[in-house]
């Protein structure tokens, strides 16, 4: 990622944050909508799902210079949701569910840099789960 690609993610972040709430509603149904098949791999409250969500992507954005250092983290989150019952199938349909959601939730503020910065960050970082995930006992 570029530095630009990371200003651009962390500017448009601090627009999401203030409707971060309403974000993660709109998250988790237009995933859910994109595959219903996902609704069951979620067994808790979906709003202390949406509020992990939106924190782990905080982490994530505050860390985007340090990407490095957030490595075992997204490593053992990839590990992790393989006993959830998460398929490399599903990496895809989350990265577009993120996509729409930035794109609704930031309006004529999600350019196509933003979109591209937003989807180079969540494929390498998807990417880096997945391998972990392959890695994982479980995933045996």
């Amino acid at each position: 990622m570029t530095p630009q690609q990371v200003s651009l993610i962390q500017s448009s972040w601090a627009q999401v944050v203030p409707i971060r709430e309403q974000a993660a509603t709109l998250f988790y149904d237009t995933l859910f909508t994109m595959d219903p098949a996902l609704r069951p791999l979620f067994k808790g409250d979906m709003s202390e799902q949406g509020r992990k969500l939106m924190g782990v992507l905080g982490v994530v954005v505050a860390s985007l210079e340090r990407l490095q250092e957030l490595v075992p983290t997204v490593q053992a989150l990839g590990a992790k949701h393989v006993g959830y019952g998460v398929r490399n199938a599903h990496y895809d349909t989350v990265g577009q569910a993120l996509l729409q959601t930035l794109e609704l939730g930031l309006g004529p503020a999600f350019t196509e840099p933003v979109r591209d910065a937003w989807a180079t960050a969540y494929a390498t970082l998807a990417g880096v789960m997945q391998e972990a995930a392959a890695a994982s006992p479980q995933a045996a």
